[in-house]
Protein backbone atom coordinates (compact mmCIF):
# COMPACT_ATOMS: atom_id res chain seq x y z
CA UNK A 1 0.00 0.00 0.00
CA UNK A 2 1.48 3.31 -1.08
CA UNK A 3 0.09 6.75 1.03
CA UNK A 4 0.38 10.02 -1.36
CA UNK A 5 -0.06 13.36 0.47
CA UNK A 6 -0.62 17.04 -1.10
CA UNK A 7 0.32 19.79 1.45
CA UNK A 8 -2.14 22.52 0.34
CA UNK A 9 -2.23 26.32 1.93
CA UNK A 10 -5.61 25.20 3.03
CA UNK A 11 -6.27 21.82 3.30
CA UNK A 12 -3.79 18.82 3.73
CA UNK A 13 -5.44 15.87 1.18
CA UNK A 14 -4.43 12.24 1.80
CA UNK A 15 -4.97 8.74 0.30
CA UNK A 16 -4.16 5.23 0.65
CA UNK A 17 -3.51 3.66 -3.09
CA UNK A 18 -3.22 -0.07 -3.90
CA UNK A 19 -0.05 -0.21 -6.42
CA UNK A 20 -1.75 0.28 -9.40
CA UNK A 21 -3.02 3.49 -8.09
CA UNK A 22 -6.39 2.52 -7.03
CA UNK A 23 -7.89 4.50 -4.19
CA UNK A 24 -8.37 2.83 -1.43
CA UNK A 25 -9.54 5.48 0.90
CA UNK A 26 -8.80 9.23 1.43
CA UNK A 27 -8.68 11.98 4.32
CA UNK A 28 -8.82 15.95 3.98
CA UNK A 29 -7.56 18.01 7.24
CA UNK A 30 -6.98 21.60 7.55
CA UNK A 31 -2.87 22.53 7.04
CA UNK A 32 -1.65 24.18 10.27
CA UNK A 33 -0.02 26.67 7.85
CA UNK A 34 1.02 29.50 10.33
CA UNK A 35 2.37 26.69 12.63
CA UNK A 36 5.18 25.57 11.15
CA UNK A 37 7.22 22.92 8.82
CA UNK A 38 6.61 20.28 11.98
CA UNK A 39 2.52 20.82 12.21
CA UNK A 40 2.27 20.34 8.75
CA UNK A 41 3.81 17.12 8.19
CA UNK A 42 2.02 16.03 11.91
CA UNK A 43 -1.32 16.77 10.61
CA UNK A 44 -0.45 14.76 7.01
CA UNK A 45 1.31 11.78 9.35
CA UNK A 46 -2.21 11.83 11.39
CA UNK A 47 -4.15 11.62 8.57
CA UNK A 48 -2.06 8.85 7.27
CA UNK A 49 -2.72 7.27 10.62
CA UNK A 50 -6.28 7.38 10.70
CA UNK A 51 -6.37 5.70 7.26
CA UNK A 52 -4.21 2.87 8.06
CA UNK A 53 -6.22 2.59 11.31
CA UNK A 54 -9.35 2.22 8.35
CA UNK A 55 -7.48 -0.18 5.56
CA UNK A 56 -5.16 -2.40 7.53
CA UNK A 57 -2.41 -3.51 5.06
CA UNK A 58 1.49 -3.05 5.15
CA UNK A 59 2.39 0.49 4.43
CA UNK A 60 5.71 0.84 1.67
CA UNK A 61 5.75 4.56 1.55
CA UNK A 62 4.56 7.74 1.83
CA UNK A 63 4.75 10.65 -0.95
CA UNK A 64 4.43 14.14 -0.53
CA UNK A 65 3.58 16.81 -3.02
CA UNK A 66 4.13 20.40 -1.11
CA UNK A 67 3.81 23.96 -2.34
CA UNK A 68 6.73 25.75 -3.17
CA UNK A 69 10.17 25.22 -4.77
CA UNK A 70 11.61 21.84 -3.20
CA UNK A 71 14.80 19.96 -3.35
CA UNK A 72 13.02 16.87 -4.30
CA UNK A 73 16.67 14.73 -4.17
CA UNK A 74 17.32 15.65 -0.44
CA UNK A 75 13.49 15.82 0.58
CA UNK A 76 13.20 19.30 1.81
CA UNK A 77 11.69 23.02 1.28
CA UNK A 78 14.23 25.62 -0.41
CA UNK A 79 11.22 28.08 -0.75
CA UNK A 80 8.16 28.83 0.12
CA UNK A 81 5.55 31.48 0.26
CA UNK A 82 4.26 34.23 3.30
CA UNK A 83 1.35 32.02 4.03
CA UNK A 84 3.68 29.06 5.26
CA UNK A 85 5.76 29.60 8.54
CA UNK A 86 8.67 27.57 8.66
CA UNK A 87 8.31 25.69 5.95
CA UNK A 88 11.30 27.05 3.71
CA UNK A 89 14.54 24.35 4.93
CA UNK A 90 12.24 22.45 6.34
CA UNK A 91 13.36 18.60 5.84
CA UNK A 92 9.86 16.93 4.73
CA UNK A 93 11.33 13.80 4.18
CA UNK A 94 13.46 12.66 6.88
CA UNK A 95 10.38 14.01 9.23
CA UNK A 96 8.15 11.26 7.80
CA UNK A 97 10.65 8.34 7.72
CA UNK A 98 11.58 9.17 11.45
CA UNK A 99 7.89 9.00 12.03
CA UNK A 100 6.41 6.25 10.62
CA UNK A 101 9.70 4.17 9.71
CA UNK A 102 9.11 3.52 5.61
CA UNK A 103 11.03 5.10 2.54
CA UNK A 104 9.25 8.84 2.11
CA UNK A 105 9.83 11.09 -0.95
CA UNK A 106 9.34 14.79 -1.98
CA UNK A 107 8.04 16.76 -5.10
CA UNK A 108 6.53 20.32 -6.01
CA UNK A 109 2.88 20.10 -5.86
CA UNK A 110 2.52 20.68 -9.91
CA UNK A 111 5.19 18.04 -10.84
CA UNK A 112 3.37 16.08 -8.38
CA UNK A 113 0.09 16.95 -10.53
CA UNK A 114 1.64 15.26 -13.68
CA UNK A 115 2.80 12.71 -12.22
CA UNK A 116 -0.76 11.35 -11.27
CA UNK A 117 -2.33 12.98 -14.62
CA UNK A 118 0.46 11.38 -16.89
CA UNK A 119 0.47 8.46 -14.98
CA UNK A 120 -3.72 7.72 -14.01
CA UNK A 121 -5.55 10.25 -14.91
CA UNK A 122 -6.20 12.62 -18.21
CA UNK A 123 -3.17 12.02 -19.84
CA UNK A 124 -2.32 8.34 -18.67
CA UNK A 125 -0.26 7.05 -21.52
CA UNK A 126 0.85 10.07 -23.45
CA UNK A 127 4.76 10.22 -23.26
CA UNK A 128 4.96 13.73 -23.53
CA UNK A 129 2.93 16.09 -21.96
CA UNK A 130 3.30 20.01 -20.11
CA UNK A 131 0.68 20.28 -16.51
CA UNK A 132 -0.43 23.37 -16.29
CA UNK A 133 -2.14 24.59 -13.12
CA UNK A 134 -4.33 27.36 -12.93
CA UNK A 135 -4.92 28.34 -9.37
CA UNK A 136 -4.19 31.20 -6.94
CA UNK A 137 -1.01 31.60 -9.38
CA UNK A 138 0.12 29.25 -12.56
CA UNK A 139 2.18 26.38 -11.98
CA UNK A 140 3.59 24.20 -15.00
CA UNK A 141 5.59 20.87 -15.18
CA UNK A 142 6.98 18.38 -18.25
CA UNK A 143 6.87 15.26 -18.80
CA UNK A 144 9.32 13.82 -21.15
CA UNK A 145 9.53 10.36 -22.44
CA UNK A 146 7.56 8.53 -20.06
CA UNK A 147 8.85 10.59 -17.01
CA UNK A 148 8.87 13.79 -15.18
CA UNK A 149 11.61 15.99 -16.01
CA UNK A 150 12.22 18.72 -13.75
CA UNK A 151 15.46 20.44 -15.07
CA UNK A 152 19.13 20.80 -13.60
CA UNK A 153 17.71 23.32 -11.51
CA UNK A 154 14.31 21.86 -10.32
CA UNK A 155 12.37 24.55 -12.86
CA UNK A 156 11.66 22.85 -15.81
CA UNK A 157 8.22 24.10 -17.26
CA UNK A 158 7.26 26.51 -15.11
CA UNK A 159 5.29 28.11 -17.79
CA UNK A 160 3.58 30.68 -15.38
CA UNK A 161 6.94 32.78 -15.13
CA UNK A 162 7.85 33.05 -18.31
CA UNK A 163 7.92 36.55 -19.67
CA UNK A 164 6.00 37.95 -22.99
CA UNK A 165 2.85 38.46 -21.72
CA UNK A 166 2.53 42.16 -20.75
CA UNK A 167 3.79 44.70 -18.37
CA UNK A 168 1.70 43.86 -15.47
CA UNK A 169 4.15 42.91 -12.63
CA UNK A 170 3.78 39.42 -11.08
CA UNK A 171 4.11 38.25 -7.47
CA UNK A 172 7.51 36.62 -8.12
CA UNK A 173 8.73 40.76 -8.40
CA UNK A 174 8.81 40.17 -12.48
CA UNK A 175 6.65 41.61 -15.23
CA UNK A 176 4.52 40.55 -17.81
CA UNK A 177 4.32 36.61 -16.79
CA UNK A 178 1.30 34.50 -17.91
CA UNK A 179 0.41 34.62 -14.49
CA UNK A 180 -0.51 37.97 -14.35
CA UNK A 181 -3.32 37.13 -16.57
CA UNK A 182 -4.23 33.78 -15.87
CA UNK A 183 -4.18 33.04 -12.25
CA UNK A 184 -7.28 32.88 -9.84
CA UNK A 185 -5.79 36.48 -8.98
CA UNK A 186 -5.51 37.94 -11.60
CA UNK A 187 -8.81 37.42 -12.72
CA UNK A 188 -10.20 39.11 -9.88
CA UNK A 189 -7.75 41.67 -10.42
CA UNK A 190 -7.94 42.14 -13.99
CA UNK A 191 -12.46 42.06 -13.44
CA UNK A 192 -12.02 45.12 -11.05
CA UNK A 193 -9.18 47.12 -13.49
CA UNK A 194 -12.89 46.63 -16.09
CA UNK A 195 -15.98 47.10 -13.35
CA UNK A 196 -14.52 48.73 -10.81
CA UNK A 197 -16.23 46.02 -8.46
CA UNK A 198 -14.11 43.94 -6.44
CA UNK A 199 -14.94 40.07 -7.01
CA UNK A 200 -12.66 36.40 -6.37
CA UNK A 201 -12.44 34.40 -9.90
CA UNK A 202 -15.21 32.27 -8.62
CA UNK A 203 -17.46 35.20 -8.89
CA UNK A 204 -15.87 36.69 -11.65
CA UNK A 205 -16.30 33.06 -13.49
CA UNK A 206 -20.51 33.41 -12.11
CA UNK A 207 -21.05 36.56 -13.73
CA UNK A 208 -19.69 35.67 -16.89
CA UNK A 209 -21.77 32.93 -16.99
CA UNK A 210 -24.77 35.22 -16.09
CA UNK A 211 -23.83 36.89 -19.35
CA UNK A 212 -21.61 39.98 -17.32
CA UNK A 213 -19.03 41.52 -20.63
CA UNK A 214 -16.69 42.40 -18.86
CA UNK A 215 -16.21 38.75 -17.07
CA UNK A 216 -16.24 37.16 -20.12
CA UNK A 217 -13.43 39.67 -21.60
CA UNK A 218 -11.37 38.69 -18.58
CA UNK A 219 -11.72 34.87 -19.04
CA UNK A 220 -11.07 35.38 -22.63
CA UNK A 221 -7.91 37.19 -22.39
CA UNK A 222 -6.56 34.54 -20.06
CA UNK A 223 -7.76 31.60 -22.21
CA UNK A 224 -5.59 33.68 -24.93
CA UNK A 225 -2.68 33.64 -23.11
CA UNK A 226 -2.49 30.75 -22.22
CA UNK A 227 -2.79 29.61 -25.52
CA UNK A 228 0.22 31.50 -26.34
CA UNK A 229 2.45 30.06 -23.98
CA UNK A 230 1.16 26.47 -24.94
CA UNK A 231 2.05 27.10 -28.20
CA UNK A 232 5.54 28.61 -27.21
CA UNK A 233 6.04 25.33 -25.29
CA UNK A 234 4.91 23.09 -29.02
CA UNK A 235 7.43 25.19 -30.69
CA UNK A 236 10.75 24.57 -28.51
CA UNK A 237 10.08 21.28 -27.25
CA UNK A 238 7.01 19.48 -29.32
CA UNK A 239 5.20 18.59 -26.90
CA UNK A 240 1.82 18.80 -27.83
CA UNK A 241 -0.50 17.27 -25.18
CA UNK A 242 -1.42 19.29 -22.70
CA UNK A 243 -3.64 18.89 -19.25
CA UNK A 244 -4.97 21.68 -16.98
CA UNK A 245 -6.04 21.48 -13.77
CA UNK A 246 -6.39 23.91 -10.97
CA UNK A 247 -9.22 25.94 -9.12
CA UNK A 248 -9.30 28.22 -12.48
CA UNK A 249 -9.29 25.31 -15.08
CA UNK A 250 -13.09 24.37 -13.36
CA UNK A 251 -14.12 27.09 -15.17
CA UNK A 252 -13.35 25.25 -18.60
CA UNK A 253 -16.26 26.33 -20.35
CA UNK A 254 -14.92 30.13 -20.24
CA UNK A 255 -11.30 29.52 -21.28
CA UNK A 256 -12.17 26.79 -24.05
CA UNK A 257 -13.21 28.67 -26.67
CA UNK A 258 -10.49 31.40 -26.58
CA UNK A 259 -7.60 28.93 -26.27
CA UNK A 260 -9.17 26.46 -29.13
CA UNK A 261 -9.72 29.70 -31.30
CA UNK A 262 -5.90 30.72 -30.40
CA UNK A 263 -4.62 27.69 -31.27
CA UNK A 264 -6.52 27.04 -34.23
CA UNK A 265 -5.13 30.65 -35.93
CA UNK A 266 -1.85 29.75 -35.47
CA UNK A 267 -0.56 25.63 -34.96
CA UNK A 268 2.17 24.61 -34.00
CA UNK A 269 5.22 24.77 -37.12
CA UNK A 270 5.41 20.52 -36.32
CA UNK A 271 1.53 20.97 -38.03
CA UNK A 272 0.62 18.34 -34.96
CA UNK A 273 -2.26 20.25 -33.80
CA UNK A 274 -2.14 20.83 -29.95
CA UNK A 275 -4.38 18.62 -27.68
CA UNK A 276 -5.86 20.49 -24.41
CA UNK A 277 -7.70 18.70 -21.75
CA UNK A 278 -8.72 18.98 -18.59
CA UNK A 279 -6.95 17.26 -15.58
CA UNK A 280 -9.45 14.12 -14.83
CA UNK A 281 -8.37 12.95 -10.75
CA UNK A 282 -9.88 16.48 -9.53
CA UNK A 283 -8.75 16.84 -6.03
CA UNK A 284 -6.78 13.80 -5.83
CA UNK A 285 -4.45 14.41 -8.56
CA UNK A 286 -1.54 15.74 -6.58
CA UNK A 287 -1.90 12.90 -3.51
CA UNK A 288 -2.18 10.17 -6.32
CA UNK A 289 1.39 11.51 -7.79
CA UNK A 290 3.15 11.40 -5.02
CA UNK A 291 2.14 7.80 -4.36
CA UNK A 292 3.21 7.50 -8.38
CA UNK A 293 6.52 8.61 -7.25
CA UNK A 294 6.89 6.39 -4.50
CA UNK A 295 5.63 3.40 -6.69
CA UNK A 296 8.36 4.41 -9.28
CA UNK A 297 10.38 4.98 -6.51
CA UNK A 298 10.41 1.56 -5.11
CA UNK A 299 9.42 -0.31 -8.19
CA UNK A 300 10.19 -4.22 -7.84
CA UNK A 301 9.23 -4.15 -4.04
CA UNK A 302 5.63 -2.64 -5.12
CA UNK A 303 5.47 -5.04 -7.79
CA UNK A 304 6.24 -7.99 -5.47
CA UNK A 305 3.41 -6.92 -3.20
CA UNK A 306 1.09 -6.49 -6.06
CA UNK A 307 1.84 -9.90 -7.59
CA UNK A 308 2.53 -8.74 -11.00
CA UNK A 309 5.65 -8.72 -12.89
CA UNK A 310 7.17 -5.91 -14.52
CA UNK A 311 7.56 -6.40 -18.37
Amino acid sequence: MLAGVDIGGTTTQVVLCDPALGVLDRAGVPTPAADGGAAMVGAALDAVRLLLGRTPARLLGVGVGAAGVVDARAGRVLVASDSFRGWAGFGVTAAVEEALGVPAFLDNDVNAFLRGEATAGSAAGAPHVLGMTLGTGVGGALWLDGRLYDGPHGAAGEIGHVPGFGDLPCTCGGRGHLETLASGRAIAARYADRAGVPLTAREVAEAAASGDGDAVGVYAEAGAAVARALLVTAGLLDVTTVVVGGGVSRSWALLEHSIHAALTAEPPVSGHAIGVRPAGLGVDAVAIGAAARVRAELGPVTDRVAGIRQA
